[in-house]
């Protein structure tokens, strides 16, 4: 299968997906590739040895962060939606991914269980929008406290709903626009001080 195939197949995949799961799939469309790399530039993937993703959809970022991540790092990948999660166990063979379907707020949790005492950075692609506000606050205070000291928080979301909630346990925020995108989209980053 050519790339054009495989894209036109995420996307119609990630389509089918939002009209029937619209409480766990917050976009229409996969993220384009400008969005991947604002938020993938926000780790530093030279000393990164374990790096979590939430709600990796069609893998997008998956495939990005296996792409400049080094070959020690673990990637956990964490996918609630059950369709999403087949998908990506299908796609991805790759051993530095530890593929799991979980709820992010068990990443603590799910870190212990894989004696891992905390994470250097944690990519989300969560719509926290639609997300029931006590699971989501503990979304991102779990994220928090799995975080190294200097490990980083990237999250993107189509509104700036989340800074408010995000700034309470980060504190400052740093907020970047991507205008290419399905719809334009705000990335949050966070660093644990």
């Amino acid at each position: 299968m050519n790339k054009l195939e495989q894209e036109s197949k995420q996307k119609g995949k990630f389509l089918r997906t939002f009209i029937k799961e619209r409480k766990q799939v917050g976009a229409l469309a996969p993220s384009s590739r400008f969005l991947v790399k604002k938020m993938c530039d926000k780790i530093d993937f030279n000393s990164a040895k374990t790096i979590v993703e939430f709600g990796p959809g069609t893998g997008v970022f998956t495939e990005e962060l296996l792409k400049r991540a080094n070959p020690d790092c673990k990637i956990f990948v964490i996918e609630l939606n059950s369709e999403f999660h087949s998908f990506l166990k299908n796609k991805f063979k790759d051993e530095r991914i530890i593929l799991l379907r979980e709820s992010a707020d068990n990443i603590d949790k799910i870190l212990q269980d894989h004696k891992i005492g905390s994470a250097d950075a944690i990519l989300s692609s969560l719509p926290l929008a639609v997300i029931p506000e006590q699971i989501k606050k503990r979304i991102i205070i779990k994220a928090f406290d799995v975080l190294r000291k200097g490990g980083v928080y990237v999250q993107y979301q189509y509104s700036l709903n989340a800074k408010k909630l995000l700034e309470l346990k980060f504190g400052s925020i740093h907020l970047n626009f991507v205008p290419i995108n399905i719809p334009p989209a705000f990335v949050y980053t966070g660093i644990k001080s």
